[in-house]
């Protein structure tokens, strides 16, 4: 079992947690000139990355925050967290 360091109240076990998506990805601007380009890409087009990987988390038997982790896909150790708000850095804990 996964354990993750939710950034208010510390670490925890993955049962009180839900996986909510990829951290990286951006939704298109509706106004731009090839929307339904982007928009295909942004809902069908995903890569499927090995090794450190940026996620979103919502502690949800907790806090109810959202949170960011960056896990290893190939090994899931878990990198660092930090809140929504705040870069995942080298030294995220």
């Amino acid at each position: 079992m996964l354990q993750l360091a939710c950034p208010w109240c510390g670490v925890r076990d993955e049962a009180e947690f839900r996986y909510r998506g990829d951290a990286t990805v951006r939704r298109p601007d509706p106004s731009a000139a090839d929307a339904a380009r982007q928009f295909y890409e942004y809902v069908y087009l995903r890569d499927n990355p090995m090794g450190p990987h940026d996620e979103l988390w919502l502690h949800s038997g907790g806090c109810r925050s959202w949170f960011k982790v960056r896990r290893n896909t190939r090994t899931h150790d878990i990198v660092g967290s930090a809140r929504i708000d705040e870069e995942l850095g080298e030294t995220a804990k």
